[in-house]
């Protein structure tokens, strides 16, 4: 009988060998899966970790840049008003002197050209004369006037002058024209 039970024993194992044998695979496939998942995971995190490095980067990037932008604003104004300080110290001086005097005049003609010089160094051109054909993208019409004199849509006179900065117009001549 010994020899009977060893023989179950021996025929049970085969028996439960094969099941284990097609339970392998199964384990192994989980593990493979398990270890995809993680593979996944870890690079899902590190990708989130680059984006919210990314974000507070570009968020950096842009304080930085407001800041400078505000400097560089700052810093043309203060050059600016640098260059309007003689000006301004010349228009203090020519008030101490009585109005008509020709020390008066003087500074006040000095001021005039001061700002003339200051605004040519900075590119503004005057536009705007007495004579040229109206054009509304430089001109701002005030007044018309019926003269046979001058052709029609012209500029008979300069109520105030205008100024252009390259090719941006900052303040359009106010004209009267002639129909």
């Amino acid at each position: 009988m010994s020899e009977d039970i060893k023989k179950e024993t021996a025929e049970n194992e085969e028996v439960s060998k094969p099941e284990e044998k097609a339970e392998a695979p199964k384990k192994e496939k989980k593990t493979r899966k398990n270890g995809e998942v993680e593979k996944l995971k870890a690079e899902l995190e590190q990708k989130n970790d680059l984006l919210l490095r990314t974000a507070a980067e570009f968020d950096n990037f842009r304080k930085r840049t407001e800041r400078e932008k505000a400097a560089t604003a700052e810093y043309a104004k203060a050059s600016v008003m640098k260059t309007l300080l003689p000006i301004l110290d010349n228009a203090d001086r020519a008030t101490e002197f009585e109005q008509g005097t020709e020390q008066y005049n003087k500074g006040i003609e000095l001021i005039v050209k001061q700002l003339a010089d200051l605004s040519s160094k900075l590119g503004l051109e005057q536009i705007g004369s007495v004579g040229e054909t109206f054009d509304p993208t430089i001109h701002e019409a005030i007044m018309h006037i019926e003269d046979e004199n001058l052709g029609e849509n012209t500029v008979a006179q300069v109520l105030q002058k205008g100024y252009k900065l390259g090719d941006t117009v900052v303040r359009p001549a106010m004209v009267q024209v002639a129909n």
